[in-house]
């Protein structure tokens, strides 16, 4: 393993992920792309880069269908610099043996956190003649977990149980959508401690959504992906299901004489006007989090760095 950045050591932290989500924080978690090869180096200090800002670091699995790093490899070298992690799962690349045998790994190495998602297809990605498993959907995954925290795998054998394992699940936001709906509750009663969604543009139909998931008792944290141009907002209305940017946000985005500024602007916007409906915000950057900490102070929702 190649480290260009070694990373320090840190005591563990005084409160868990597990006992913000419990408080009436605020919470901020932001996501982390493990690397295409062996160098952990950039995911290290793109997550230095937000020390003390985020509250728990979102670990991708081969995000988009691309090939990358084992997000346990890269969850547990972040866990061990001082970071809380969320080790994201996809149905995609596992069958039922392997995301059984994954969450024993990565419990056994002091991983607390995951979030459970079906996976892009791979013909999407950059092995497009990959097979996909889909062996279980994320509702049945998350049903599987709710059975090995009781102490038993899939086929009712004992393993041990996993009782500080805290889940969570991803949504899209469009209330008009039923079976997206449906998905989503079924995934509630399956016993997520969390929800995170899609990336959100459209205030108005972010704030159906809450609406309509008023009875829901699980923190729901809002996506954002800071836009970067006109053309990426146009390239995620019409490739990206569950994500809508309004044509006025567009509009701004062609007007800017410096767009990624511009974006800077919208996403603290959107979390300014987030903060009031929903527990936190999940920051997807395209690239890096350069500037995640000034959306952040922009927006009034920074932490002070510790």
């Amino acid at each position: 393993m190649i480290l260009k950045i070694k990373p320090a050591y840190y005591p563990k932290m005084s409160r868990t992920f597990k006992d913000k989500l419990r408080s009436k924080d605020f919470l901020i978690t932001a996501e982390i792309c493990p690397p295409k090869g062996t160098d952990m180096g950039g995911a290290l200090a793109d997550a230095e880069l937000i020390r003390g800002f985020a509250d728990a670091l979102n670990v991708t699995d081969n995000q988009r269908a691309v090939m990358r790093m084992s997000p346990l490899a890269m969850s547990k070298t972040l866990l061990d610099a001082g970071h809380e992690v969320i080790m994201q799962l996809t149905c995609r690349d596992r069958n039922r043996l392997a995301l059984q045998s994954d969450l024993l790994g990565a419990y056994a190495m002091g991983i607390r956190n995951v979030c459970v998602m079906t996976g892009d297809h791979t013909t999407k990605g950059d092995h497009p003649r990959a097979k996909p498993v889909y062996d279980l959907d994320s509702v049945q995954l998350l049903g599987m977990i709710k059975r090995m925290k009781e102490g038993y795998d899939l086929a009712g054998n004992k393993t041990g149980h996993l009782p500080d394992l805290v889940v969570g699940a991803v949504t899209n936001t469009d209330p008009l959508k039923a079976g997206q709906m449906m998905k989503m509750r079924k995934k509630v009663k399956s016993g997520v401690d969390f929800m995170q969604t899609q990336a959100v543009y459209d205030i108005t139909q972010f704030e159906a959504f809450m609406e309509y998931a008023d009875d829901i008792d699980v923190p729901v944290i809002a996506g954002l992906i800071p836009l970067r141009s006109a053309n990426m907002a146009l390239f995620m209305n019409n490739n990206i299901p569950g994500i809508h940017v309004p044509d006025e946000t567009i509009y701004r985005m062609e007007k800017a004489e410096k767009p990624i500024e511009e974006g800077i602007c919208i996403c603290a916007e959107a979390i300014r006007e987030l903060k009031r409906m929903c527990r936190g915000i999940h920051i997807m950057p395209v690239g890096n989090h350069v500037n995640t900490i000034d959306i952040l102070k922009m927006a009034g929702a920074g932490k002070i760095k510790k």
